[in-house]
């Protein structure tokens, strides 16, 4: 089995679960165990980092702060963050050489005191498959499992993510269903 850790995956037109209709996950691990990864293009409306920041002992930083994210289905009550390679945190995980995860609330108070990394996307919750899952979900056409980009992670409006991903490939995301198949 291939690791897809460091992919997108950017759901296709026939994607049955509406969880994750137009959505682009990007895949933080994945192994024999299964695989887990965050949404990163749907921006919560209703919650802000300040007020995930307000209902701790964490004091609001003087510069603007990024929108909260909906990571996935799974854990919706914890944060999960994507963050830029040039913040160093003990507790993370490399997920490739230019982006790293964690869930450690160090990340929130070094940016709190302007120490945080440059490029920082925040989710409440996540998105994970049990061991072979995914791969069943991948053999129906539901996901297009493409190499990630850096900048469709932290620099393209969210509204762009989906379309983006599959187009910095060459792909047109909206005709993905009537050019493909399953044969």
């Amino acid at each position: 089995m291939e690791s897809l850790q460091g992919y997108f995956l950017i759901a296709t037109p026939m994607m049955l679960d509406p969880r994750f209709a137009e959505t682009v996950v990007y895949i933080c691990a994945h192994n024999h165990e299964g695989a887990m990864g965050l949404i990163i293009n749907q921006p919560l409306k209703d919650l802000s980092l300040k007020d995930i920041l307000s209902n701790t002992e964490i004091p609001l930083p003087a510069e603007p702060l990024p929108p909260v994210y909906l990571g996935g289905p799974v854990e919706t009550n914890n944060v999960c963050m994507l963050y830029s390679t040039d913040y160093t945190l003990a507790n993370h995980l490399a997920v490739s050489p230019l982006v790293a995860f964690s869930r450690d609330p160090r990340l929130l108070r070094d940016l709190a005191v302007g120490r945080g990394p440059r490029e920082l996307l925040v989710t409440l919750g996540y998105s994970g498959w049990r061991a072979g899952q995914l791969e069943a979900e991948l053999s129906v056409d539901g996901w297009l499992a493409l190499p990630a980009i850096q900048e469709i992670i932290f620099t393209t409006p969210p509204a762009r993510r989906w379309r983006q991903a599959a187009a910095a490939h060459g792909i047109d995301i909206g005709l993905f269903g009537n050019v493909v198949g399953s044969a």
